[in-house]
């Protein structure tokens, strides 16, 4: 395929999904809304660690302790309504039709240095689609770096491997599965290893050439959930901390449009979890029944954070 950044671009959001879900990127400057969605999760990092650098608390607090901050701190991000705001003005700002515009909540990743922390709470990822743990084709993923980024620690992209078949082990999730038992406190306990079904390539991958891009604190990065993309290993001296979230689009979901299938072999769907910009009403029933593939006997429909 002929693989595109596109960077400042100035089109509309529907041509901008079609390019997505083509297999292209688009790379976006620091905007007035993204650096102060950036400001507000720097914020919140900054109380947790409590005067330690961010960036470099990894080296005197010892790993529980560590793990213990993030699975406050994730939460906390992830739950607060100011969140919301910030991801409003950003899809707002960036002319999506917030009336037909889907967001799962904001969620706050860190990528530790030197195989400090890989797993649980601060899992490293693999080289993975989004579309192996349930998203729908039509799910375009939004990422922005809060600190500055190096080569040593960004995400590294595999465009090679668009609409090229990877044996994989989705076909062991389901996300229902995964809300009732993988979800939620327990995931800090997991130090050394992580023993949850996490879909990854079953075969060795040529991941060079790759794509890293390494944008400004508030850019933004925006590539369809079908696209290979790994965590770089981690070998700066210093914590990653982004934020991501993830975004559909109504009319998209009615008419099935979206990348290409591929290799998914997942069950489930994360269709319940998306909320409109406008009120935060989720899909309505008869989008959710075309992607409801009747495996909600297998776990949770919607993660409850309360139960």
């Amino acid at each position: 395929m002929n693989n595109t950044i596109y960077f400042d671009a100035r089109c509309d959001d529907e041509t901008r999904r079609k390019q997505l879900y083509a297999g292209q990127l688009f790379v976006y400057s620091p905007t007035a809304n993204t650096l102060a969605f950036c400001d507000f999760a720097r914020a919140l990092i900054a109380n947790a660690f409590q005067g330690l650098d961010p960036e470099t608390a990894q080296h005197h607090l010892p790993v529980e302790e560590y793990a213990r901050i993030l699975g406050e701190l994730k939460p906390a991000f992830i739950h607060h309504p100011e969140s919301k705001r910030h991801l409003r003005n950003i899809l707002d700002e960036f002319g999506c039709d917030l009336g037909e515009t889907y967001f799962d909540v904001p969620k706050l990743r860190s990528s530790t240095s030197d195989n400090y922390l890989t797993t649980g709470i601060a899992y490293a990822w693999h080289p993975h689609r989004d579309t192996w743990y349930s998203a729908p084709l039509s799910q375009i993923n939004w990422w922005i770096p809060l600190y500055e980024l190096s080569p040593e620690n960004g995400m590294a992209f595999h465009p090679q491997y668009w609409g090229k078949p990877v044996k994989n082990s989705s076909d062991g999730y389901n996300y229902y599965e995964w809300n009732k038992l993988h979800r939620g406190a327990t995931v800090t306990q997991y130090l050394r290893e992580d023993p949850r079904p996490l879909p990854k390539p079953t075969e060795a991958l040529e991941l060079d050439p790759q794509i890293r891009l390494i944008g400004q604190v508030g850019s933004i990065v925006l590539f369809s959930a079908a696209q290979m993309h790994s965590s770089v290993p981690n070998t700066s001296g210093k914590t990653r901390f982004s934020i991501d979230f993830r975004t559909v689009h109504r009319s998209d979901l009615a008419a099935r449009a979206g990348a290409p299938w591929c290799d998914e072999r997942c069950t489930g769907s994360t269709i319940r979890d998306y909320l409109r910009a406008t009120d935060l009403a989720t899909l309505p029933d008869e989008i959710i029944a075309i992607y409801d593939d009747e495996t909600g006997h297998h776990g949770e429909l919607v993660y409850d954070p309360n139960r």
